[in-house]
């Protein structure tokens, strides 16, 4: 059951966003665009003077909505501000200026021009955009004619005649319309910021040019100064349709892409991890959105609009692909037939940033045979590279670096959605609230106190749960003799933090789903490893001969105690299963777990006996044997809609690509473990059968066969119609495929025992920290004049403390002290509150061991 703040927070916003058909409300006034309409004129009187401003609004909302600091313009926050605000801030002044007002906020923005012109520039010295060097030239050359004194010195004024000169240089090799330069936006569109003699005879040209609606490259702030410069009824009309729909300030494009700011708004809900509070908007904007998809044959667009059309068609394709539309691969994939286009973006890069990111990410979610998908992965991954290494913004906005990188370095189907709602969330007031790097849209939905506000709490509110879960769930391994039956790996930690973080969107509340997913990890984990390390070959066709009949009471010592956890766990979903469908099933859960331990019987027959399979024998068994289809069929049967029984233990294909997706995924990381005790698996089989080939060799070939089965599993879980399987269960499926990823994507980490304790405390205990924005805290060390004593414990007696919850600070790391012939080690470093009876400072090391400082001379 929700929390009432969190219910009232969701109703809020549906009136607020949802209900809300103004969608040019969702877009943040542009100080530039709002500014030019601001200087138009009103009509003049007889002696030639105006008498006011024409839209008297906006000079309002100019004089209400400068910043603090001084400036006018988009930035991600107070704190970070961006070159953005120096055309903006000038035109704002300007306007002020012309009408003989605001003295004291010209004041300010002079102060900020003055202090800031400098930094800004720099961060941008090694390429400015093109706009920019239109633009604010000739906003510095309308302030001093106005009468403002604007003064650089020293590096700021070498770069600023920069910047005038790279100006000079475009207006001396480009024509008003040049179809051949290359760029998105002529210069006839950045129309007020040329040298009036440069159009001053063309203006027959500027009318040719003119959009049906009036506008010119549907720019408000270049169509302002071509009404004061022709009076063209057109002009007046547009620029007042944009006043009277965007009463508040206008945007820099005008008519907004409403249905691009609608697939922007279902992303940000989705990665905030809100999706289930908005179920039905969701899909109705979806539904719509693939409607005018399919209805949509032209894919090419004019370079103007470039950046918002293949941001549009990339976010589209991937967020209908996950919702079930069969989409196909050209509704993404159309730029890739047209050279000029591919060299646009290259060449522009630095504008395609955000563009190309979620290309890249569209492109997680390509299906087998999409040899398209292919090229523009690695196309936009290329250049994602790329800027990662040269482009300047990225310096600038750290958030969106750390962003990229994340998705580069992580793959999709290897993270946990828990983590990343994390992510999204405490990085949210740092990335910019823009679509694309020099974008015409900033979304203020993006930066909603309601919407960041209910994530918090929804966040932290299944971090609630799911402590209350981990504590169950140890009593219940603790009862059962799990935890302590004296061999193998101990992974209740592991396995319920897998269970939740993976399966936060579309199991928020589904405790005994959870429960049931990570009781079952356990008792695989346990009972493998008695197959693996413990058993000899008689006591384990004892325990085998008992799982078949179902019957344990012959049974002793470990044998019995994981024979008796399993049918407990059994019987709980048959009961739980009885009473929701009045239907036994048993039998068929009990089938599932006979062949899972016949599996192992085999393997360890094979093992003792230096048998050696073949890929096709071992396959078979190994399939079956990783046991990924006894954890989801079990839950599944309780999913609801619930999995039709007569698909226990009957496979489907999606079962089967699961099993095969991730025992390969196991074998790629564990060959070498295998090796070394002397048993086997797919790679090392391979390479046994292929005499003179190179382990390297065999390790790719095994990868190959992983990308292409991962793909065919991808289109069985995602598309509507390829099989009955009620979508729950399949999203079950793909969370299982995510956590066999995450545990063996680049190493083997499940079988780890500190690799994943922070993002354990991240995800369960730790709140939210929405200041820690692009990196983890400073190093911090211990204080250097406290004694230190240390207390032999165990690495998880820091995770059994009392719930931490809001008392333990976010997690600092430094390096412990070098001695020689040591190699250096990692520790952990957490602040307790004094209630817990615990030291003020709480050491935990990767060794495995705690320290607590205490004063001299005084008790610990």
């Amino acid at each position: 059951m929700e929390s009432p703040n969190i219910e009232y927070l969701v109703n809020e916003i549906k009136k607020e966003i949802f209900s809300n058909q103004e969608f040019t409300a969702f877009v943040f006034p542009s100080a530039y665009a709002t500014a030019w309409l601001a200087m138009i004129p009103n009509n003049q009187e007889a002696n030639g003077h105006s008498s006011g401003p024409m839209f008297e609004s906006c000079l309002t909302w100019i004089l209400n909505n400068q910043k603090e600091q001084g400036y006018w313009g988009e930035s991600c926050d107070e704190n970070i501000t961006t070159i953005y605000t120096l055309p903006s801030t000038l035109a704002c002044m300007i306007a002020l200026k012309k009408w003989n007002m605001g003295e004291s906020n010209i004041r300010k923005g002079l102060k900020f021009i003055h202090a800031n012109t400098h930094a800004l520039l720099k961060a941008h010295s090694q390429g400015f955009p093109r706009w920019f060097t239109i633009l604010f030239p000739a906003m510095l050359q309308l302030a001093k004619a106005a009468g403002m004194e604007i003064i650089f010195l020293n590096g700021s004024k070498r770069m600023v005649e920069d910047v005038f000169m790279k100006k000079k240089f475009i207006l001396e090799s480009e024509k008003l319309i040049d179809e051949k330069a290359g760029h998105d936006q002529p210069l006839l569109a950045y129309l007020e910021s040329l040298p009036h003699s440069y159009i001053l005879n063309q203006q027959d040209e500027l009318l040719n040019h003119l959009h049906e609606d009036g506008s010119l490259f549907r720019s408000p702030s270049a169509t302002a100064l071509a009404f004061m410069d022709t009076g063209n009824h057109k002009c007046l009309e547009y620029l007042m349709s944009i006043v009277q729909r965007c009463p508040n300030g206008v945007p820099s494009r005008f008519p907004v892409d409403e249905e691009l700011i609608k697939l922007c708004m279902v992303d940000h809900i989705q990665r905030l991890g809100l999706s289930q509070h908005f179920t039905k908007e969701i899909e109705h904007i979806l539904a719509q959105v693939y409607k005018n998809q399919r209805s949509q044959n032209e894919y090419l667009s004019e370079l103007s609009t470039l950046p918002e059309r293949l941001y549009k068609d990339s976010l589209a394709f991937r967020l209908l692909r996950m919702q079930g539309y069969n989409m196909n691969e050209g509704s993404i994939c159309w730029f890739l037939h047209h050279p000029d286009i591919k060299a646009y973006i290259e060449k522009n890069r630095e504008r395609f940033v955000a563009v190309m990111y979620n290309v890249y990410r569209a492109t997680d979610v390509m299906f087998l045979g999409e040899s398209e998908m292919e090229e523009a992965r690695s196309y936009s991954r290329e250049l994602l590279e790329t800027s990662l290494k040269h482009d300047e913004n990225l310096f600038v906005f750290p958030a969106l670096r750390r962003v990229i990188e994340h998705e580069l370095n992580v793959p999709w189907v290897a993270r946990l959605e828990h983590l990343d709602h994390r992510m999204w969330i405490e990085l949210n007031q740092s990335l910019p609230p823009s679509i694309g790097e020099s974008s015409s849209y900033w979304l203020s939905f993006l930066h909603n106190d309601k919407l960041i506000q209910l994530a918090v709490e929804n966040y932290e509110y299944r971090q609630s749960i799911y402590r209350k879960e981990l504590e169950e769930l140890k009593r219940w391994s603790k009862e059962k003799g799990l935890v302590d039956i004296g061999f193998g790996r101990e992974k209740t930690m592991y396995s319920y933090f897998a269970s939740a973080a993976s399966s936060s969107s579309f199991l928020p509340y589904h405790s005994f789903l959870r429960l049931v997913v990570a009781k079952c990890s356990i008792i695989i984990t346990v009972a493998d490893d008695f197959y693996d390390m413990e058993a000899s070959l008689g006591e384990l066709q004892i325990l085998t001969e008992a799982v078949q009949r179902w019957d344990g009471r012959n049974l002793d010592g470990p044998s019995k105690i994981i024979f008796d956890a399993l049918d407990d766990l059994v019987c709980d979903i048959a009961k739980l299963y009885h009473l929701q469908h009045a239907t036994d099933i048993t039998p068929k859960l009990q089938l599932i777990w006979q062949e899972t331990f016949l599996s192992w019987m085999m393997e360890s027959r094979w093992s003792g006996s230096g048998i050696v399979p073949s890929m096709d024998q071992y396959l078979d068994v190994g399939l079956t044997s990783i046991a990924a289809h006894a954890i989801v069929l079990q839950a599944a049967s309780l999913a609801s809609p619930s999995l039709p029984t007569e698909n226990l233990p009957n496979y489907e294909n999606i079962t089967k690509l699961l099993m095969a997706t991730t025992r390969l995924l196991n074998d790629i990381q564990s060959y070498q473990k295998e090796r070394e005790d002397g048993k086997m698996n797919y790679v090392l089989l391979h390479l046994n059968e292929n005499p003179g080939t190179r382990i390297e060799d065999s390790i790719n070939f095994v990868k190959e066969i992983l990308g292409d089965k991962k793909k065919e599993f991808l289109e069985n879980v995602l598309i509507d119609g390829f099989n009955d399987m009620p979508r729950s269960s399949k999203l079950l499926h793909l969370s299982c495929l995510n956590v066999f990823h995450m545990f063996f994507n680049s190493c083997n980490l499940f079988d780890t025992k500190t690799a994943l304790l922070e993002d354990i405390m991240r995800a369960i205990y730790i709140p939210l920290d929405q200041h820690d924005k692009t990196s983890m805290p400073p190093l911090k060390t211990l204080p250097t004049k406290l004694n230190q004593t240390e207390i032999p414990l165990s690495p998880m007696c820091l995770l059994s403390l009392p719930p931490i919850h809001r008392s333990l600070s976010p997690i600092f790391l430094c390096e412990k002290e070098e001695r020689p012939g040591q190699m250096r080690s990692q520790w952990y470093f957490g602040r307790m509150l004094s209630k817990y009876g615990m030291a003020k400072w709480v050491v935990l090391s990767s060794l495995g061991r705690i320290k607590c400082p205490k004063k001299e001379g005084g008790a610990q």
